[in-house]
């Protein structure tokens, strides 16, 4: 199966991956898109020429807008439908004609925030992290808490917060640890800067409150995959997170990819989990292979520091969504979770900087870094198995440190 547009056969965007977007041209409307090769399809305009299918949503109609809910609204079936259509009309040669020019290079288009993002809630379900990090806090007692191979341990984040790759991120202000002498709070601009490579997933199916969702429905709720960052201020987050958790040393900023990859363009990439002793309660319980081996890489400042392998994850995105519902609380359109910090076995596969450094007290890199800097730039970057044979990219999310306002 091959593509008439120039180049993306040989792209990590061929059909086997048809990311969703929104993008605009020369200050225009922002409005919904699918990347192929180094273009982005104007979804819409294309759409329209075959006016409303008889046998399925009005896919025009639910593209011309400046964001994906409208269209994740509708549904598992008519996303089927829609990834059926886009195989069709970019890769059968009989509609080049009249779609070409609705095809807009990539670098010469402005990219959005691909949807608007109803509720956000973080997880924490690497194995390999949650044991670095309480190595390095609790180094005198366990490294898991108790409750932590039992479910997916996650906390309500800030939705208003999640931007678009590409937006630069300021150094956020706020209190620390006092000092040994007993004084006050530190206050100033964080010190301890960091990041966390993770996956999103986006939610597009709603459910009723006072139900919850069971892992066999995950791909009947759940859209596609995002890359994540997770921008985090270590010393803030560890004066504050006793006993709540997060709050201030996570919710400045959490960046996203312009493009959200379909479910259905990583069913290559589904692998088992890596094992789950003891076996989860019911409600948790997975049929088949239930992970994704997706590999991440972590660059700074154009080095590549880090390569976080996601098939490594303890927990799967089913068992977070499950989770996430079991006591009845409703999902809603455009509601977005994700996976915690991604982390192998090995130090060059750590997904923080906290865990990379030890700490701070181990850098590394050629620049010999523990935390973020002011101008340093990161970029996750993530590629996967592809359902015809080859490698497909999840679109990359970057952003850059101000200093503090």
């Amino acid at each position: 199966m091959t593509s008439w547009v120039p180049g993306a056969d040989a792209s990590l965007f061929g059909l086997d991956n048809l990311p969703y977007g929104v993008f605009s041209r020369d200050g225009g409307e922002p409005r919904v898109g699918v990347r192929i090769g180094d273009f982005v399809m104007d979804a819409s305009a294309v759409a329209a020429y075959g006016g409303d299918p008889r046998d399925g949503p009005h896919l025009a109609a639910a593209w011309d807008h400046p964001s994906l809910n409208a269209f994740l609204a509708l549904g598992r079936p008519a996303w089927d439908t829609a990834r059926d259509w886009l195989v069709e009309v970019l890769g059968n040669e009989v509609h080049a004609e009249r779609t070409a020019p609705h095809l807009h290079r990539v670098a010469e288009v402005s990219l959005h925030l691909p949807f608007q993002v109803a509720d956000y809630v973080d997880f924490y379900c690497s194995l390999q992290h949650a044991t670095n990090v309480g190595r390095m806090f609790r180094p005198d007692g366990d490294a898991l808490t108790p409750n932590w191979r039992h479910l997916p341990i996650g906390y309500h984040g800030r939705a208003g917060t999640v931007v678009v790759s590409g937006t630069d991120v300021r150094r956020p202000t706020g209190q620390g640890r006092p000092g040994s002498d007993g004084g006050p709070p530190a206050f100033g601009p964080s010190r301890r800067l960091d990041i966390e490579a993770e996956l999103g997933f986006v939610v597009g199916t709603p459910s009723t409150q006072g139900t919850s969702v069971s892992t066999g429905a995950y791909a009947d709720h759940v859209f596609g995959v995002t890359p994540l960052n997770d921008w985090s201020a270590r010393d803030i987050q560890a004066w504050e997170y006793v006993p709540l958790g997060p709050f201030l040393g996570k919710s400045f900023a959490t960046s996203i990819s312009p493009w959200v990859t379909p479910l259905a363009a990583l069913d290559a990439a589904r692998v088992p989990l890596p094992g789950q002793d003891p076996e989860p309660l019911p409600y948790l319980g997975v049929d088949g292979p239930a992970g994704y081996d997706i590999d991440v890489q972590i660059v700074l400042n154009g080095e590549v520091v880090s390569r976080p392998p996601y098939a490594a994850m303890y927990w799967s995105p089913a068992q977070m969504l499950a989770h996430l519902t079991i006591n009845g609380a409703s999902l809603r359109t455009g509601d977005l979770y994700a996976s915690g910090t991604i982390s192998g076995d090995e130090r060059e596969q750590r997904g923080s900087f906290l865990e990379l450094s030890w700490g701070g007290t181990q850098p590394f890199g050629s620049e010999g870094r523990t935390f973020l800097e002011d101008g340093d730039e990161v970029v996750l970057r993530a590629t996967a198995a592809g359902v015809l044979g080859g490698r497909i990219a999840l679109g990359e999310v970057a952003g850059k440190i101000l200093p503090a306002g």
